[in-house]
């Protein structure tokens, strides 16, 4: 059974996105180890609303390391220290006793802080949108199987689809670059045979929405990789590349 810790929380909290923020300092006492990170914030706000003060706003959904929502930099790591997991899979048995936590909003100019920990993330969504669908004439309910599909490539796509559009890639770049996340979505259709209609004007597409809205461009640093809780390969970036010239040659 996990052992009870104590520690101080310093938390970022801002009112809007214009609104100058600042830390906050909270003092927590015997939190169980097997406590969820979130969990523990819950455990705060409960704190907070019974001492009539305002409740930190943070992003969660499903708490299951699914949705990516739970976009919290702690002790200086996207989703903090656990490697390969999100924020809601983050327990506090991996913290000792005494320590001093903060936990801070993603810093990046494409995700504008809203309140407090939360951050607007709608720029993902826009470069998703930017790269359209995938036509493919299913007629009448075809075959699951019926485009052949090499093994090593099929795991290759499953690998860049984990991506979950966290945010934690930008999080973690010096640049504030968003090339692993457009680069898992670009590599999860240009893989395979049902992307490759439009994979020219996808790649273009999505590159330009992608700067348009600010994100940073790439220096490899890997910082991305190391941080993504879904471990998303920057192989993948090698492969954007290759695409978006392919795409540029092409006109």
């Amino acid at each position: 059974m996990d052992k009870n810790i104590s520690f101080t929380l310093k938390v970022w909290r801002q009112r809007g996105p214009k609104a100058k923020g600042a830390f906050e300092t909270y003092q927590m006492k015997d939190i169980p180890g097997d406590t969820s990170f979130l969990e523990m914030l819950d455990i705060l706000n409960e704190q907070l609303v019974n001492d009539n003060k305002e409740p930190i706003a943070f992003d969660h959904d499903c708490r299951e390391g699914i949705c990516g929502m739970c976009s919290l930099y702690v002790n200086g790591h996207p989703h903090g220290p656990a490697t390969g997991a999100t924020t809601c899979q983050l327990y506090m048995r991996r913290f000792k006793d005494g320590d001093t936590i903060t936990v801070e909003p993603w810093r990046s100019a494409g995700f504008p802080v809203i309140r407090d920990l939360m951050v607007d993330r709608t720029a993902f969504d826009k470069i998703q949108q930017a790269g359209g669908y995938v036509s493919i004439n299913t007629g009448g309910m075809p075959d699951a199987n019926a485009i052949p599909i090499g093994k090593d490539i099929a795991e290759e796509a499953m690998d860049a689809a984990a991506c979950i559009g966290c945010g934690a890639c930008v999080a973690a770049c010096k640049n504030g670059s968003a090339m692993l996340f457009v680069s898992a979505k670009v590599s999860q259709f240009a893989l395979l045979p049902q992307g490759k209609v439009e994979a020219k004007k996808r790649v273009k597409a999505m590159v330009a929405k992608m700067d348009e809205l600010g994100f940073g461009n790439c220096t490899n640093t890997r910082a991305c990789e190391a941080e993504c809780p879904k471990c998303v390969s920057i192989s993948n970036i090698a492969r954007l590349n290759r695409e978006f010239i392919k795409a540029k040659l092409k006109d």
